[in-house]
């Protein structure tokens, strides 16, 4: 017979609350469980093992949009190979977008410094005029 366990239990293992764990089922990103017995959820070492992943790939920087893209690979590819590629093209086009925000600022940065040395010669003008 397979271990389950209810939702406080499940959150508990995972380090999220109920209320995270119910969020992630209403935006799909986490099967809802059937209820058994009293009208209770019951949860199996596999919806613990998602929701560990869910978070780990949090961790990562992913957003829930993209972690949802990309859950279902790891858990159809036992060697997770299929997930981590997807996650390697998220994560690039993440630091590749970062980068592009960098070079943008360095340009703010060297207007702002120009604008700044413009004003003050205008300042100093109006004080030696």
């Amino acid at each position: 017979m397979i271990e389950t366990m209810r939702i406080g239990k499940l959150a508990e293992r995972v380090g999220v609350t109920p209320r995270t764990i119910r969020y992630y089922e209403q935006i799909d990103l986490f099967s809802r469980s059937e209820r058994v017995g009293r009208g209770f959820r019951h949860y199996t070492e596999y919806e613990l093992a998602r929701l560990q992943k869910i978070d780990a790939l949090k961790q990562l920087g992913l957003s829930l949009d993209e972690i949802r893209s990309v859950i279902d690979l790891y858990f159809e590819d036992a060697t997770g190979i299929k997930g981590k590629q997807k996650v390697l093209t998220i994560l690039q086009r993440h630091l590749d977008e970062t980068q592009e925000r960098i070079d943008a600022l360095g340009q703010f940065r060297h207007e702002l410094a120009t604008n700044i040395a413009r004003v003050q010669q205008l300042i100093e003008h109006a004080h030696a005029g």
